[in-house]
């Protein structure tokens, strides 16, 4: 195994262009651990609390699936609080083989991936309008983003990283409010861009204020500022959220990919 990426990496994870697109944009970054053999084979860690990700091509051998358990309890072990991002034919052989090492471990997350080739105008329409974020907007961003986080229970992170990230998403003109007509900001977006794509994360929208819209026409918008750009709008969505799905495909986005994130019940 090599413990440095390079161009055929990123050759390998355009056969799954959007469901791996994270793993592409940060392989360019600095990484904590990186194995790969350049064919069949790459983990990714970044740092915690972020998931360990896990690429291999579809229809992989059982002996390959053993190759990449092996690999993955070596270097982060979920005994140890790792998590994976993979696709759900390794996931299955990953649960198996936990079990048999005494770890009890299941699925956390179910995720698909969307590109939006056309968008489509919301037929409700909503109150307020798209705000961009500026860096006078950025205490209140890295609030939303900290209630983010702290909502979808995944990546938990300081609110002084937060702030880190509220700023950097700023300065890259690629953090937004949905402002109501009172002015409130109560629902928010970022938009990182990567390779031709423009993937829209981060969705929220405040409790009080849910159900009003806010975050369909938000996207919406977002999405057709990234496909002005020239790039290809796309997003990852939690599967198990049947609504926000529906929410999205109404306005363009169609499903390209599914993968899961594993992790242990530790202390259990």
């Amino acid at each position: 195994m090599d413990h440095a990426a390079d161009q055929r990496d990123i050759q390998l994870l355009e056969q799954d262009r959007y469901t791996f697109s994270v793993l592409s944009r940060v392989l360019r970054g600095d990484c904590h651990c990186i194995c790969t053999d350049h064919e069949r084979f790459i983990l990714c860690h970044t740092m915690q609390p972020y998931p360990v990700w896990l690429w291999t091509p579809d229809g992989i051998s059982e002996a390959e699936k053993e190759r990449a358990w092996q690999v993955a309890a070596e270097t982060m072990p979920m005994a140890e609080g790792y998590r994976y991002n993979l696709k759900y034919e390794l996931a299955e052989f990953f649960l198996a083989r936990a079990k048999e090492e005494g770890v009890q471990a299941h699925i956390a997350t179910n995720m698909f991936a969307y590109d939006c080739p056309e968008a489509v105008a919301p037929d409700i329409p909503a109150d307020g309008s798209l705000h961009v974020c500026t860096m006078a907007d950025a205490e209140e961003a890295a609030q939303l983003i900290f209630q983010f986080h702290d909502a979808v229970h995944a990546d938990r992170m300081s609110l002084e990283n937060c702030r880190v990230l509220a700023q950097q998403r700023i300065e890259d003109n690629g953090f937004f409010f949905w402002k109501n007509a009172g002015g409130e900001a109560v629902a928010c977006c970022s938009r990182t861009i990567h390779d031709g794509l423009g993937c829209v994360g981060g969705v929220y929208t405040k409790p009080e204020h849910r159900r009003k819209h806010y975050a369909q026409h938000l996207v919406y918008q977002v999405t057709c500022m990234v496909a002005q750009q020239g790039l290809m709008p796309m997003l990852y969505t939690d599967a198990d959220y049947a609504a926000s799905n529906a929410c999205y495909e109404k306005i363009g986005y169609v499903l390209r990919g599914k993968l899961c994130t594993i992790e242990a019940r530790l202390g259990k």
